[in-house]
């Protein structure tokens, strides 16, 4: 993996987060399996938890404990209304600057065609 798409990978992560949690109310080795299933977004536990902490220390996230019968006490991580605030936001903006980096591709790609 370039460096490059690593950068791109780390600014992606808390889009990437908020986005499973505003489908529902999920524990973080729910999201870190999701994520994983993504091939281009497979985050490793240790990328995910501190965006978790990050997030609900900045308000984005409401936190439960449940005792958990596999393990561990489980935290259950929900947006609160700034989360979701937060989420629209980012969504918004990857959409503006996923339809630019698209049309420049696709602008280089006819480039190549004629050339």
């Amino acid at each position: 993996m370039g460096n490059w798409e690593t950068q791109l990978r780390k600014g992606l992560v808390e889009l990437a987060v908020l986005g499973l949690i505003s489908r529902g109310e999920t524990y973080g080795y729910r999201i870190v399996e999701e994520l994983q299933g993504i091939e281009s977004l497979a985050f490793t536990e240790s990328t995910i938890y501190p965006v978790l902490v990050r997030l609900a220390r900045e308000g984005c996230l409401a936190v439960r404990s449940e005792p958990s019968r596999a393990g561990p006490v489980r935290r259950y991580y929900r947006l609160t209304a700034a989360g979701s605030r937060r989420f629209r936001a980012m969504a918004v903006s990857w959409e503006s600057v996923s339809r630019s980096i698209s049309g420049l591709i696709e602008c280089q790609n006819e480039h190549v065609k004629e050339g």
